[in-house]
């Protein structure tokens, strides 16, 4: 079976966490074998293709395995009693999703669902366990893989606690310069398009209140907004906002004012 290999050099996966990691892309999995090991693992797996909206993976059902990202992205939810969603991660290749129980049984915790066309190679609970009981390769790379997770979750769960609405929002929009943003003369422009729905879910907030925080922001100087894209303008006053650390001072002026929500 001949499968498209993950890259090197890919785009970060993107998650709320309190500071930009440098390892934002995560272990990618299958660079961490030899060529005969990802022989073994493609010959006991199977190859899936999904189309942008679809889900790999829904909460509720049974867990038969886990998935490898070869090409696309993924996204991962939670929906909660009330059908609202919070927005886990976007996962890009190399990382797996449909954890935790990657040996199957038990029930999905959330749901997965590709974002652009996506190709996946499904490895099925029963058959990773063997191989991981043979291939000391692909065991160390499953627990550097399940760190990374639990990093990410954990962050996740420390912004939600410890800071407000408004600060998440914030440090979201670094977080998405920091990690895929384009440099022009204006400030930083963010590459990836999220809509005001897909922000919300990721820092638990409804699109309604993130659309009037927005331009709250832009009142106050520090983005803008030219069509589906986010400029940052004040790097530093936005970063100040949103609790990070910078390297040097501005004048009390130039503090933002609060946003009052």
């Amino acid at each position: 079976m001949n499968l498209p290999m993950p890259a090197g050099a890919r785009n970060p996966s993107l998650y709320l966490c309190e500071s930009d990691h440098r390892d934002a892309g995560g272990p990618n999995l299958l660079l961490s074998l030899t060529a005969e090991e990802n022989r073994r693992l493609r010959d006991v797996s199977s190859v899936r293709r999904f189309q942008a909206g679809q889900d790999v993976f829904r909460q509720g059902e049974r867990h038969e395995g886990m998935f490898v990202i070869l090409s696309g992205e993924v996204r991962t939810y939670y929906t909660g009693p009330s059908g609202r969603e919070l927005t886990l991660a976007y996962w890009t290749p190399g990382n797996f999703v449909g954890g935790p129980e990657i040996f199957g049984g038990g029930q999905h915790m959330w749901s997965g669902r590709a974002m652009r066309l996506t190709q996946v190679l499904h490895v099925r609970g029963g058959e990773l366990r063997r191989l991981m009981s043979e291939t000391p390769n692909l065991a160390i790379a499953m627990v550097e893989a399940l760190e990374h997770k639990g990093k990410c979750y954990s962050a996740m769960i420390h912004m939600l606690g410890t800071r407000s609405a408004s600060e998440r929002l914030a440090q979201l929009l670094v977080l998405m310069a920091d990690r895929d943003g384009r440099r022009c003369k204006e400030g930083v422009v963010i590459s990836r398009t999220l809509t005001h729905e897909d922000l919300a879910k990721m820092v638990g907030a409804t699109r309604q209140w993130v659309t009037m925080t927005l331009e709250r922001l832009v009142a106050q100087g520090m983005i803008d907004i030219r069509r589906t894209q986010i400029v940052i303008l004040d790097e530093q006053r936005l970063r100040r906002f949103a609790g990070c650390a910078v390297e040097d001072a501005s004048p009390r002026g130039s503090e933002p004012q609060p946003l009052s929500l």
